[in-house]
């Protein structure tokens, strides 16, 4: 099998995508599947461009349907942990994703590692198109025998869901956000379940739960909280999200460090996370949540 050509997807839109569609599953392998969105016009409207940002991260996918044949027609079964640098200049569509891995169904590979080995060259070809691949796509493959090690944990952190605040509104609202300048520097890490958007095109709703972690004046928790749930009628795909309340909480509150991971619930089979830091880290492991 060898890797197809394709066009690049400047301009592309994502109402273009299979997203609200009626869409053929296609059982046979088909990297052309893969639908690429350009990342720049959604950090446009946040003020960003270029090459140069503000944070660095990843988004952590977690496939959790994928399937093929071995030499003898057996079918096989994995799950994916699947880490996509943010410096891609694109994102995948993720029902294109969930069609792709559907192609592998009835399609044969050597080994589970030429799966792995497939699935990150599609997949980077993908996130790159256009562009030189500067940065690899993670890409680890769960066997069987390994399910039974995947944990469930709950995001650390102080919970601001315990705050009785008073919630008015449901579109994205920064000025909510604020920071106590007079008060000393400090460290701390805040979560909350009641994060939820809409898809960008089909106006699913997206549940999440978000971890923010900043050193800095500290943050007023209730006005934090109620802009986390001034995301509910909000349109956008996960990362823009993320990027979203990341740079609203980067410039209302100017915090010294931030950084903020949203675990999504899966749709299709697959999960979303992802993670935007001001400071070079560690990613945070793929743990999936109960709610996941």
């Amino acid at each position: 099998m060898t890797p197809h050509t394709f066009a690049h997807p400047a301009g592309v839109q994502p109402e273009h995508s299979p997203l609200g569609q009626i869409s053929a599953y296609a059982d046979r392998y088909d990297p052309a599947l893969l639908f690429p969105l350009p990342r720049a016009p959604k950090r446009a409207e946040l003020g960003l461009s270029g090459a140069t940002l503000p944070f660095m991260g990843a988004d952590l996918w977690t496939a959790y349907e994928l399937s093929w044949l071995n030499p003898r027609g057996k079918p096989q079964v994995a799950l994916a942990h699947i880490m996509v640098p943010s410096e891609t200049p694109n994102i995948i569509e993720s029902k294109s994703f969930k069609l792709y891995l559907n192609s592998f169904n009835n399609s044969v590979f050597d080994s589970a590692q030429a799966v792995q080995d497939r699935l990150r060259a599609d997949l980077s070809e993908a996130l790159w198109r256009g562009e030189a691949v500067r940065s690899s796509v993670g890409l680890k493959l769960l066997l069987p025998e390994q399910f039974g090690r995947e944990a469930v944990q709950a995001l650390d952190g102080l919970s601001l869901d315990r705050l009785d605040v008073e919630c008015t509104d449901y579109t994205p609202a920064p000025h909510l956000l604020g920071a106590d300048h007079s008060q000393a520097v400090m460290s701390e890490v805040l979560v909350s379940d009641l994060l939820k958007s809409n898809c960008l095109v089909t106006g699913q709703p997206d549940w999440a739960s978000v971890q923010i972690a900043y050193t800095g004046a500290p943050i007023d928790h209730a006005g934090l909280l109620r802009y986390l749930v001034s995301f509910r009628n909000h349109n956008e795909f996960h990362e823009q999200c993320v990027e979203r309340i990341f740079m609203d909480v980067w410039t209302r509150c100017k915090p010294l460090k931030l950084s903020v991971y949203a675990r999504y619930t899966r749709r299709g089979g697959l999960d979303i996370n992802p993670w935007r830091s001001s400071h070079p880290q560690q990613p945070p492991a793929n743990v999936r949540t109960a709610r996941q």
